[in-house]
């Protein structure tokens, strides 16, 4: 299992140490929440601050764009070259075009799902994506608990594992040490984790270790 703690429940204040922590505690993803208070509730942080972010990681960035107009943010995040940009087909009308935008930027193109979207509405871009997020929450906010995705999860494994087997499955939203043994055997290869990871009470390494089924 990949872990990709999410800077959302970091503290901004200590943005760097927080990234340069989960970095050393052995995370193998940063995962940057990017909400423009229009697609959902919520309004979280920018290039200038994602780029501060990138030059504290020392593990590639994994871009959650939670945003209307997906191609602009796609090309204000670009430059700072994540490993992924995910974005959801619920907002994309061309999200085989956008893609093959990302990946011509020398970017992972990744999908995700929100919790009402079934796994059958990727039959048709699976081959053309490196991963699917899987939203275990409604997506906006951190600290929520965790939706049951589990058949879901399996339906999307059985049809990667059809169309395209290296693309990741990843799970973002109340993933916890009590849910990502089920989690990983549903066919989950990457789990996103925010405030269990910051708070957890003995510490960063152990929260990350605890993930890494």
């Amino acid at each position: 299992m990949l872990v990709a703690p999410s800077i959302l429940s970091a503290d901004f204040g200590n943005l760097a140490r927080d990234v340069n922590a989960i970095c050393d505690a052995g995370c193998d993803l940063v995962h940057v929440d990017v909400m423009d208070g229009h697609f959902v509730p919520n309004l979280t942080i920018g290039p200038v601050v994602v780029s501060a972010v990138a030059e504290a990681a020392t593990k590639p960035l994994d871009i959650h764009l939670m945003v209307e107009n997906n191609t602009f943010f796609v090309d204000l995040f670009a430059p700072l070259k994540p490993a992924y940009i995910s974005f959801h087909i619920e907002e994309e009308k061309h999200p085989h075009r956008l893609a093959q935008y990302i990946r011509s930027l020398g970017i992972k193109p990744a999908i995700v799902l929100n919790p009402h979207t079934p796994a059958e509405s990727l039959e048709y871009l699976l081959p053309y994506i490196d991963m699917v997020l899987v939203m275990s929450v409604n997506p906006g906010f951190g600290g929520q608990k965790f939706i049951d995705v589990y058949e879901k999860v399996r339906r999307l494994r059985d049809l990667r594992d059809r169309l395209n087997p290296d693309c990741l499955i990843e799970v973002d939203g109340g993933v916890n040490d009590a849910n990502i043994a089920a989690l990983a055997e549903a066919g989950v290869d990457v789990c996103v984790a925010g405030s269990y990871v910051f708070k957890h009470a003995d510490g960063l390494k152990a929260a990350i270790d605890s993930l890494k089924v």
